[in-house]
């Protein structure tokens, strides 16, 4: 998850977060992340694959403001998150 200049939080994946983190600054990444100012990694999981981590980001996305905060300041594992968005 990456916030935004005016904290707004972005969910992705990818398979490598520092060349997709230097994609999105320079502002050839996602549409949303274009002129959004400073961009700053705050948090990341690794997944055991890419139909698990799609899962886990729409998961994500559908979780209210609050909720994403609370897994910015929680850190939870990826055990820690399956069992979160199961619930």
């Amino acid at each position: 998850m990456l916030r935004t200049a005016d904290n707004r939080l972005y969910t992705g994946i990818t398979t490598s977060i520092e060349r997709r983190f230097k994609q999105h600054q320079s502002g050839n990444g996602a549409k949303a992340l274009r002129n959004a100012g400073e961009l700053t990694l705050v948090y990341q999981i690794k997944t055991s694959g890419h139909s698990e981590a799609l899962k886990l980001e729409y998961r994500i996305k559908q979780l209210a403001k609050t909720q994403k905060e609370k897994l910015v300041k929680d850190q939870p594992s990826i055990e820690q998150l399956t069992a979160l968005l199961n619930d």
